[in-house]
């Protein structure tokens, strides 16, 4: 896929907001405790982008009802859907200077299309050193999900299937979508926000 930047400047992908808060002491120690453990710049955006796939479970694979939304509460509380997980891995990665934007994907709830559409999220990233942006998918692995960190190659958690009508949106946003962020803070109980409640449509 021919990945669209919505800004031609990179520092857009840098920016600070309530949900990427990556000044947050616990961003900061966090990303400084990853970037020391790594050699160079891919080696942390992998390392980051594995803590938050590996360490920080999906709310709804845990069966919480808690609701989490800006990075540091994501870390915090360690637990989020892919809304939240993607919030966290920008902060993380721009709080070292590593571009990162936000990609959707809209897919099926469940397996087939009779079980609706949700909008999916998950990040891109920038990667000076070889002037290439990727698509990094923490969502969390299990059972028939296996997203990877790979510069050859994009191992996503969810392959589009067009049969179903699922789509990829191309375009690399600067901030998260208001509909994802919206749902987050509207609701209460996470699995039903989960089932019932997620945007079918940017």
């Amino acid at each position: 896929m021919n990945l669209i930047c919505e800004s031609n400047s990179l520092d857009d992908y840098l920016v600070e907001t309530e949900d990427v808060n990556h000044s947050h002491y616990l961003i900061k120690n966090k990303a400084k405790e990853l970037y020391s453990q790594s050699l160079d710049e891919i080696g942390f955006i992998k390392s980051a982008f594995e803590f938050v796939r590996d360490f920080i479970p999906h709310s709804w694979d845990i069966q919480s009802s808690r609701i989490t939304c800006s990075a540091s509460e994501v870390l915090f509380y360690q637990e989020g859907i892919c809304y939240a997980k993607s919030n966290l891995l920008c902060a993380l990665l721009r709080c070292q200077g590593i571009p990162t934007g936000f990609c959707y994907q809209r897919l099926t709830l469940g397996d087939t299309p009779d079980t609706g559409y949700v909008i999916h999220a998950l990040n891109a990233v920038y990667l000076r050193s070889i002037g290439k942006w990727i698509r990094l998918d923490a969502r969390g692995n299990k059972a028939g999900v296996d997203a990877q960190f790979s510069l050859e190659e994009e191992k996503l958690a969810f392959p589009i299937r067009e049969v179903y009508e699922e789509q990829d949106y191309p375009v690399i946003y600067k901030t998260p979508n208001k509909k994802t962020t919206a749902v987050l803070l509207q609701n209460t109980d996470c699995k039903m926000m989960y089932l019932h409640g997620l945007p079918s449509e940017l």
